[in-house]
């Protein structure tokens, strides 16, 4: 049971989020060949001040072994 969660700073649309979500979890079901029903998705929203010290070194350097898809920034 697949549960996604995205990271991102504030400001974005309930709408938005959703539509992301959807869009996650229709690939996601395409890469695995799970059903809907197996997937959840959440979003925790991160002011960008605090961005460094709460994903970016805890989430991004320290599980690096664990990316798939590594940012195109440095911090």
């Amino acid at each position: 049971m697949p549960h996604i969660t995205v990271k991102l700073f504030p400001g974005q649309t309930e709408e938005t989020k959703q539509a992301l979500a959807d869009k996650i979890v229709e690939e996601a079901i395409k890469a695995i060949g799970l059903g809907e029903e197996s997937f959840s998705v959440s979003f925790e929203e991160v002011a960008s001040k605090d961005w460094k010290e709460q994903v970016y070194l805890p989430e991004i350097v320290n599980k690096e072994d664990k990316l798939y898809k590594k940012p195109g920034y440095k911090m």
